[in-house]
């Protein structure tokens, strides 16, 4: 395939996924100690077509089951204490992400708990998908339509884990 076309594919994932699908599974991978094609049967790819979009030979999950998979084991890896989960625990839950994350995008109730740590959570996720700069980048761009937006990003994004935990407090009031 031309390098033009695998540049052009890279591209169009930064525009729908915020950066190129090789790197959101790179973390996943290295995060769930997972070889490719186990990763591609938990999200419902073949090993190929994880294969295709990671190297930019393909450009777009189409399947909206595998987007809701995709997002289930990020928010999963995401969670304090991910790294200390037992590999019986961890395989209970990617079997569960295999079987219950569907099109319509819906878990089951008691698939559905509590993040432990939201502010931690927020912070984790922003910082996995966008470097510092990009998330000032972005903030600057909405600022005038979205101020409270462009703080929230700053604040959760780029700034210190108490400012954060303040803005959070200020938001949700007491528990």
């Amino acid at each position: 395939m031309p390098e033009d076309i695998v540049t052009r594919n890279r591209t169009l994932q930064i525009e729908w996924y915020g950066e190129p699908l090789h790197d959101r599974f790179r973390r996943l991978l290295d995060r769930l100690r997972l070889p490719q094609s186990g990763l591609a049967e938990v999200l419902g790819l073949s090993a190929a077509m994880l294969s295709q979009l990671m190297s930019g030979h393909r450009a777009k999950i189409s399947n909206p089951a595998v987007l809701a998979r995709l997002s289930s084991i990020e928010a999963m890896v995401a969670e304090p204490g991910f790294a200390a989960l037992p590999a019986a625990e961890l395989r209970r839950r990617l079997g569960h992400v295999r079987a219950h994350a569907t099109a319509s995008l819906s878990l089951p109730p008691e698939a559905v708990r509590p993040i432990a740590d939201p502010v931690a959570a927020i912070q984790s996720l922003l910082r996995t998908v966008a470097s510092a700069t990009e998330i000032e980048d972005a903030a600057r761009l909405i600022e005038a339509c979205h101020p409270e937006l462009a703080l929230a990003l700053r604040v959760y994004g780029n700034g210190r884990t108490s400012a954060a935990r303040a803005h959070y407090a200020r938001l949700t009031g007491p528990p």
